[in-house]
């Protein structure tokens, strides 16, 4: 596997980590917009949403084979929020970044690590 690949994995997964640490906190999608730390919170965790998608899609040019490996994730989905954050961010939808975080972070985070396993045994 190349150093790039391994690279965009290794981007993901320092994101994940980062938005799992400025989430923990956040119990409602509301927390999000409450405050000034609310909004600091919801762009922080919008700008690691784009790097993964920015990484994603990265990948999918440089070895699509490889996010095939992994169908239990949504690349696509992914990458479309990249798009949405990137050219769209007035669109954003506090509640969807919520539930990504609460929901599919965790699975995210689960298949990189998986990923990074495998590319260390290339």
């Amino acid at each position: 596997m190349s150093d790039t690949v391994r690279d965009s994995l290794e981007n993901i997964r320092a994101s994940i980590l980062l938005i799992q640490c400025r989430f923990v906190d956040i119990q409602t999608a509301d927390q999000l917009l409450s405050d000034a730390d609310g909004l600091l919170t919801l762009d922080s965790i919008a700008m690691r949403l784009q790097i993964i998608g920015e990484n994603v899609k990265s990948l999918a040019s440089l070895n699509p084979e490889l996010l095939q490996k992994y169908p239990e994730i949504e690349w696509d989905k992914i990458m479309r929020m990249r798009d949405i954050i990137s050219h769209h961010y007035d669109a954003l939808d506090h509640e969807i970044i919520f539930s990504a975080c609460k929901e599919s972070i965790p699975e995210l985070q689960s298949v990189i690590e998986l990923m990074v396993k495998d590319a260390s045994t290339d």
